[in-house]
């Protein structure tokens, strides 16, 4: 997603408290055994690995107390586009209504109006 938008979108993960800590509830289909971050130096440790997945995507990640997790309700992984300083998209609570799919469409309907509202501008000139 973050590729093919780049041209409207700037792409950040902002990676919060694992979600399945190799330590606590674990998953077997987790590509990497994480275990639950004791400091901030294990959580951007996992954010690199993060990084690594998604090149070309700026990853951050979030604060020992999880303030970022808590002000968007992220538990345990959410979507979200910011326009313009506003919350235009807000996919649902991870990991059942974590839908990239939602978001795919959500991103070509604003590619359709930006093109839209380029259109009307040159036709103004």
């Amino acid at each position: 997603v973050a590729q093919l938008n780049a041209d409207i979108a700037d792409t950040m993960v902002v990676y919060i408290e694992e979600a399945h800590p190799s330590d606590g509830w674990t998953s077997t289909d987790a590509p990497y055994q994480i275990p639950k971050h004791r400091s901030l130096e294990e959580r951007l440790s996992a954010a690199h690995l993060i990084h690594l997945e998604v090149p070309g995507c700026r990853v951050v990640a979030d604060n020992m107390e999880d303030s970022s997790s808590a002000a968007y309700g992220a538990y345990f992984n959410r979507l979200y586009v910011l326009h313009r300083g506003t919350v235009a998209y807000q996919g649902g609570r991870g990991p059942e209504g974590y839908r990239i799919s939602e978001l795919r469409d959500w991103l070509d309907q604003h590619r359709k109006a930006l093109q839209k509202t380029e259109s009307s501008l040159a036709l103004n000139v």
